[in-house]
């Protein structure tokens, strides 16, 4: 037996139950976990809001970003050893249709999530198939470790577009949208300007090496153009709040030619200026997820080459729980005021 945190039935809240352990296929590991993230889509989860009530079946055990040990194998795996440590990719693909066969596993139209579609990671033990699996090969923190999943979103969306020398405007302080301005600094960037209206995120945003972390709120993006000495506009965006405002606001800010890395999902339609779109020629690019495994791999080589980057990425995490105060940790990730939260789950 084990314990978890599960949606038992259809609305809000989560509860800490016993469960059986995770079976495990021919093709499966199952992991001991050590650390878990709580993301977004946990939140949705426990609140049961209209997007959980359309997209899950209940009883679920919810959590994608985690870190743990392998502890049991299936007969047909051969490359994932017991005794590894480990973080997952939370989205199980098909293999078979045009993208996946085309390598583009991202892509795939059949993609089943962790924690989503079938039993996830808020437990002691999680099971995912072999080639779902990441193995840490060097030694890395397990709260570090935790959170590789929102990093490679913040890697996807950073590497989009090339920004070597480029000016780079990033709507939304959130742990992704941290964690991306750390890379794009990583990457070369000229000028980082991060938007919010949360000072305490937008602190951890200056820490994260942004050149302006500005109050939209009390400011306007303009002005921090003026400030930076900028004549043309932003090179790049990443939209990473899902804001109805911050897309038009960031249009409106771009060089001709800019380029537009969308990872916020939108909670209502956006009205968007496409005659600016076009004649600006400006490119709009969709974001979800991690390139599969082109992410995994560019990420554990960044924070492996920088001890800055990895210092940056690391300082995303502001609140550390043991898994039985586990509430208290998505009430602090709810209020949306602090960096990532972590659950231990060798504290319950």
């Amino acid at each position: 037996m084990m314990r978890a945190l599960v949606k038992q039935q259809a609305g809000p809240g989560l509860e800490m139950v016993e469960r059986e352990l995770p079976s495990i296929g021919e093709n499966d590991v199952l992991i001991k976990v050590l650390r878990t993230g709580i993301c977004g889509t946990d939140l949705h989860i426990e609140s049961w809001d209209h997007w959980a009530q359309e997209t899950l079946k209940t009883p679920i055990i919810p959590g994608h970003e985690f870190f743990g040990e392998v502890v049991a194998v299936g007969s047909r795996v051969h490359e994932v050893e017991l005794g590894a440590m480990v973080s997952g990719e939370g989205h199980i693909v098909c293999g078979l249709c045009r993208n996946c066969r085309a390598g583009r596993r991202q892509m795939c139209i059949k993609t089943l999530s962790v924690g989503i579609n079938r039993d996830g990671a808020f437990a002691e033990y999680v099971s995912i198939p072999e080639s779902n699996v990441w193995v840490h090969h060097d030694p890395i923190d397990p709260d570090l470790g935790a959170i590789f999943d929102p990093f490679g979103n913040a890697v996807h969306t950073a590497m989009a577009f090339s920004l070597v020398g480029e000016d780079v405007l990033i709507s939304g302080a959130g742990p992704i949208g941290l964690m991306s301005s750390a890379v794009a600094r990583h990457l070369g960037a000229r000028y980082i300007v991060v938007t919010d209206v949360s000072e305490p995120r937008l602190e951890l945003a200056r820490a994260m090496g942004a050149d302006i972390a500005l109050n939209v709120a009390e400011h306007r993006i303009i002005e921090s153009q003026k400030e930076l000495g900028m004549r043309e506009g932003f090179d790049v965006g990443f939209e990473m709040s899902g804001h109805r405002s911050a897309l038009p606001e960031m249009i409106d800010n771009l060089n001709h030619g800019g380029r537009v890395a969308m990872l916020g999902l939108p909670s209502e339609p956006i009205e968007i200026d496409w005659s600016k779109v076009v004649t600006h020629m400006l490119t709009l690019k969709g974001i979800y997820g991690r390139e599969m495994y082109e992410s995994w791999t560019a990420m554990s080589s960044m924070l492996k080459s920088s001890s800055v980057l990895r210092e940056r990425i690391s300082s995303v995490i502001t609140d550390r729980l043991p898994a039985r105060d586990w509430q208290q940790g998505f009430d602090i990730a709810r209020a949306a005021s602090s960096g990532k939260v972590v659950l231990d789950w060798t504290a319950l």
